[in-house]
């Protein structure tokens, strides 16, 4: 069947891991810029919650259940905007998972799953849209890594080594799609208030021994050179503005914003 028309003016978007978070103030944003928006996760309640508030912007929208680290998940969400849209102009990266274990202690199968998900179903989504807007010549790529991918964390090495693939992605990405006048880049977003980053911390907070979380989050905090964690509406809007606003000779960058902790 030939795929569905839209107005190919408005921007079409990809956030991956979107049932909440990050993903879902991205997916709600880019929507309130007129673009339309899929949105895939493996959480389908989350998902359908971010599709609800999308559609309350008046954008179009398709939501994507499905476990990315499947063989061939991510190049067919790819296929499925293409089918809905005609192409695909933005994708975001921000589907991501991470474990604490001591690096002694690391088990396989928590390296297995988390390099599955924050690298190989990263790369293969680039692959698939990469290839849509190298035809279409034009499109913007953003990869959410952090700034653990340039730091030694002990008791989280198999995230922060996930990262720092995403960041050579990223670069090797941007080199060979920059040809077709593709951008790629990436945003390492510091300490947020997020399910994921709570949950972290407080497995961290145990692997410690620290008994009082709130005093160990606040000890935390106070190394932020700005003094205060992000909120999720203004990392947002910095991974926004490299989908939408960010110069197009601007490519193969890592946007940081932690705060200060990560200062190159």
């Amino acid at each position: 069947m030939p795929a569905e028309t839209h107005d190919t003016t408005r921007p079409r978007a990809l956030v991956t891991g979107a049932a909440g978070g990050l993903g879902r103030e991205v997916a709600i944003q880019l929507a309130r810029r007129g673009c339309a928006v899929a949105i895939a996760d493996i959480n389908g309640d989350g998902l359908a919650e971010t599709a609800r508030q999308i559609g309350d912007t008046g954008a179009e929208t398709e939501a994507i259940t499905g476990d990315f680290t499947l063989e061939g998940a991510p190049e067919a969400a790819v296929e499925k905007v293409v089918a809905r849209w005609g192409g695909i102009d933005i994708l975001v990266n921000n589907a991501g998972y991470g474990v604490i274990e001591p690096f002694l202690d690391a088990t396989f199968k928590a390296w297995t799953l988390t390099l599955a998900l924050n690298v190989t179903a990263l790369a293969m989504a680039c692959k698939a849209a990469g290839r849509v807007m190298r035809e279409q010549r034009s499109g913007r790529i953003v990869n959410i890594t952090s700034p653990g991918s340039r730091m030694a964390l002990p008791d989280y090495t198999a995230y922060t080594a996930s990262k720092a693939g995403v960041d050579s992605i990223t670069r090797a990405a941007a080199v060979a799609l920059a040809p077709y006048g593709v951008l790629v880049n990436s945003l390492a977003p510091g300490m947020m208030d997020t399910e994921m980053q709570r949950s972290t911390e407080a497995d961290l907070a145990r692997a410690n021994g620290r008994n009082d979380l709130q005093a160990f989050l606040d000890e935390r905090t106070r190394r932020i050179p700005l003094g205060r964690r992000a909120e999720i509406s203004e990392v947002a809007e910095a991974v926004v503005w490299l989908c939408l606003d960010s110069p197009k000779y601007m490519t193969a960058e890592r946007l940081n914003m932690s705060g200060g902790l990560d200062k190159d």
